[in-house]
């Protein structure tokens, strides 16, 4: 069945002392959470496990942010989580330290149930 996307939200979450790019991801994807409140769920009846959840972490050093722990994050839907090239690192060099800032953005995709609804 295909699907469309019927959410698309964005956040920024840093990480200024502690260098750890996990935990300024799972502040974007909490800060991109906190914007929605999606009422579509229990209006038509869907079951939020019908939801498929994407997730794109952007950082400076993708590796580094542990994928699995911030889809642990998300309470809807199966989550998938993916870190990518992006964000901004920005250095201290009086302390010998960055201070990491990764952004997010939540996708939400659901079966197409355009023939299931008419319009009256």
């Amino acid at each position: 069945m295909t699907e469309k996307r019927i959410i698309l939200e964005m956040g920024t979450g840093n990480d200024l002392y502690g260098q750890d790019y996990t935990k300024a991801a799972r502040r974007a994807v909490q800060d991109a959470l906190h914007h929605s409140s999606i009422t579509l769920f229990s209006k038509l009846g869907i079951d939020h496990a019908e939801m498929r959840v994407m997730v794109t972490i952007g950082v400076q050093q993708p590796e580094r942010v542990n994928c699995e722990l911030v889809a642990a994050d998300l309470p809807r839907g199966r989550a998938e989580v993916r870190a990518v090239k992006g964000g901004l690192d920005v250095e201290d060099t009086e302390a010998g330290t960055r201070h990491v800032v990764a952004t997010a953005a939540i996708e939400a995709f659901l079966p197409d149930l355009s023939g299931l609804y008419k319009l009256s």
